[in-house]
C-alpha cells in the first residue's frame, strides 16, 4: 500500500499535466496546456516561465503530500536528520 500512496500522486499528475494540452485541444476548454505550448511556439518567454512555475509548483505540493501521506500511514517513515 505504501508503493501506491507514494507513486500514484505523482504519476497522475504527470498524466494530468501531460494531457492537458491534448484534452484542452480536443474539448475546446482553456486552461494553462495550449497557452503554454502556444506561447513556446510564440517565443513567449513570460508566458512559459510562468506556466512552467505553476506546474513545477503544483508537482511540488504534490509529493510533499505524497511524502506526508506515506509517513502518515507508516510511522516508522520519520524525516528527521540522523547521524551516522
Amino acid at each position: 500500500m505504501l508503493i501506491v500512496i507514494a507513486g500514484f500522486p505523482g504519476a497522475f499528475i504527470h498524466a494530468f499535466f501531460s494531457g492537458s494540452l491534448l484534452i484542452e485541444t480536443i474539448f475546446s476548454l482553456d486552461g494553462l496546456g495550449l497557452p503554454g505550448f502556444e506561447s513556446v511556439l510564440n517565443r513567449d518567454y513570460p508566458v512559459v516561465f510562468g506556466t512552467l512555475f505553476i506546474f513545477s509548483l503544483v508537482g511540488l505540493v504534490v509529493n510533499l503530500i505524497s511524502d506526508l501521506a506515506s509517513m502518515w500511514i507508516d510511522p516508522r517513515i520519520d524525516f528527521e536528520a540522523r547521524e551516522v
